[in-house]
């Protein structure tokens, strides 16, 4: 017994024994498994990861900003947008001996006009041990720059990168046309972040730059180096990616002619248009006041744009031509003489008696001319004298608003002119059922009479104005208006796109029309209310005026003119104006003085002061200068 008792005992051990081996030999595998899929996971599953996460650390990378493309007129000639060489100037603060920080910064800022307190804010007390760059200045000239070198042994960690600046050759009345560039905001970052865009970029803010930022803003180079975990530069030779400049633009506007109707406009609040209706090229674009785009690119430019902004009476950011709305007035009589010819409604040779008035409603409406009136008018005479009576008697009595509002819409008015700029206005054209849900109140025959001259909640822009004219030189169809014509290859100068006219609007209305509605536009300049200030040997024109109230009883109005010349020409050989002067400005009848030296102008080949004198205008300067 007791010997079987000790075999029994021995067993146990053993098998104990070989137990605790099995074990131990199944740690160890497993043990040695996790450690090399560990190896395996960190060298290849995320091999890559660290392998980038290690450049991040060892590269500093900085980047080399591009240029943006420049700016031409039609003619690829004269650059209107250039870039100017400018430096920025940054601080590398662990670069600086330790305790020479203040001494540093005060030498800085004395040479660069700053106080010390301005660079202590952009490096703080915590980053000053920081092998990271902090940018001090933008914009310092060259002669600053030039100092800072000089004294470079006395400024360590003080270092300087090229960075151009846009430099505004023409401004004036083209600060709407191109418009300026910034910083982008954090909104606009959050816009588009991913476009390429980064938080030191420089945006275009409106007009052109804002409109093809895209095309201009160029490829971002840059330039990376070896660095410690504190950011010290290892290496001696950095690897530089160069920057790739923007795209450059051609415009349509002819310089020649934006500066004869700028000087036209003078200082009298208002728009200039110019186009040519065969492909809805823009020739002149000029809104009273303007602004000077180079501002934005001093240290002023914050106090600047805030008085910009609380100049509520002149506006002086808004384009006039795209995005401000005036009743359209008398000028709208072309879209109600076209109307009521299409529908048949009244014969153009029938005649309506104007006495000066028309009594509608319990109300007195006068006409612009008061006893005895105009006496008997057909349309000829009812556009030529701009008659208002003959218009009220058409709109409320043959037409009615709806097929008024419908007309005006294929005029193109109340819709947008997709002309290629970041905004603009759609004016407005009111029906019966607008005013039920807007005022709660029925549309009444008076609302009719006053839409038919163009008045009432009728709206619209000196753009949709011109473009009304546009359809009627081209017999129906009006181009979309656009003011990019050529994007340019930088270095080779090769023309990579090219805009083509694209047809906006396209009317039904019967050829027939269009040439009664002409020879009306003509009549109303050789025998009508503007064929005085309109008289040109030059060349002959056809158009309408119109005189839009503004206040009540008559005592303000903006002054219209719209015309298109010569009348007699090809329509690809046409222009077409349209010119707005406010009822802000002293009273003058100036839009259609204004458009006849513009045409004078642009068919001899004339300056501002040549066709002044050459159309015996000079005694108006004269008056001019007097009132003023």
């Amino acid at each position: 017994m007791p010997h079987q008792r000790n075999t029994r005992s021995a067993r146990n051990t053993s098998l104990d024994r070989n137990f605790r081996l099995i074990i131990l030999t199944v740690y160890i595998i497993v043990s040695f498994a996790i450690y090399f899929y560990k190896l395996f996971s960190l060298q290849i599953i995320q091999g890559q990861e660290y392998r980038s996460q290690s450049k991040k650390i060892s590269s500093q990378v900085n980047v080399i900003p591009a240029q943006r493309g420049e700016i031409f007129d039609r003619n690829a000639t004269l650059p209107m947008v250039v870039n100017t060489e400018s430096f920025s100037v940054e601080i590398t603060p662990g670069e600086i001996p330790v305790g020479h920080y203040d001494t540093v910064a005060t030498k800085l800022a004395s040479l660069l006009g700053v106080s010390k307190y301005e660079i202590d804010k952009k490096v703080p007390r915590n980053v000053r041990r920081s092998y990271s760059s902090y940018q001090i200045r933008s914009n310092v000239p060259f002669s600053v720059i030039s100092n800072i070198a000089e004294n470079s042994t006395d400024l360590p960690g003080i270092t300087w990168i090229s960075k151009p600046i846009r430099n505004y050759v023409m401004t004036g009345s083209l600060s709407h046309v191109v418009g300026y560039v910034g910083d982008i905001t954090k909104e606009e970052m959050n816009m588009m972040y991913n476009q390429g865009y980064t938080r030191s970029s420089i945006v275009g803010k409106t007009g052109i730059e804002r409109q093809y930022d895209a095309l201009l803003q160029g490829t971002p180079g840059r330039e990376s180096r070896t660095v410690d975990v504190r950011g010290r530069i290892l290496s001696d030779k950095p690897i530089i990616e160069p920057p790739q400049m923007g795209k450059n633009l051609v415009l349509t506007i002819d310089t020649d002619i934006q500066t004869l109707a700028e000087k036209t406009l003078g200082n009298r609040v208002g728009a200039v248009v110019v186009l040519k209706p065969s492909n809805g090229e823009i020739l002149a674009m000029v809104s009273y006041p303007f602004f000077d785009p180079n501002i934005f690119n001093t240290d002023d430019s914050g106090k600047y744009y805030q008085s910009l902004l609380e100049d509520e009476k002149n506006q002086p950011l808004v384009n006039r031509v795209v995005n401000a709305v005036y009743p359209p007035a008398s000028t709208f009589k072309i879209i109600m003489s076209a109307a009521m010819l299409q529908e048949d409604a009244f014969p153009a040779t029938k005649k309506i008696e104007c006495r000066g008035r028309l009594v509608y409603g319990g109300r007195v409406f006068h006409c612009h001319v008061h006893e005895p009136g105009h006496g008997w008018l057909d349309m000829n005479g009812g556009l030529g004298q701009s008659c208002d009576v003959y218009y009220w008697t058409i709109g409320r009595d043959y037409l009615g608003i709806s097929k008024i509002a419908s007309y005006a819409k294929e005029f193109g008015f109340g819709q947008s002119t997709k002309i290629d700029l970041p905004s603009q206005q759609s004016g407005f054209v009111p029906s019966a059922e607008w005013k039920e849900r807007r005022y709660h109140e029925k549309w009444l025959g008076g609302d009719t009479m006053s839409a038919s001259i163009g008045q009432g909640f009728m709206l619209a822009t000196p753009l949709q104005v011109a473009n009304m004219v546009a359809m009627v030189t081209n017999e129906g169809v009006i181009y979309k208006p656009h003011l990019l014509k050529e994007v340019r290859d930088p270095v080779t100068n090769e023309v990579i796109r090219e805009t083509k006219p694209e047809v906006l609007l396209k009317s039904t209305i019967d050829s027939e029309v269009w040439k009664q509605v002409k020879e009306a536009m003509r009549f109303t300049i050789t025998d009508g209310t503007p064929q005085y200030p309109m008289h040109n040997k030059i060349v002959q024109a056809a158009g309408k005026t119109g005189t839009a109230e503004v206040a009540p009883y008559k005592t303000s109005w903006h002054s219209w003119m719209v015309a298109y010349a010569p009348y007699d020409a090809p329509v690809e050989d046409q222009v077409v104006i349209a010119t707005i002067v406010e009822a802000c400005n002293p009273w003058e009848w100036w839009a259609p003085y204004a458009t006849n030296i513009i045409l004078q102008g642009i068919f001899a080949k004339q300056t501002y002061e040549e066709a002044v004198h050459a159309l015996g205008f000079n005694y108006l300067m004269k008056n001019r200068a007097r009132q003023e």
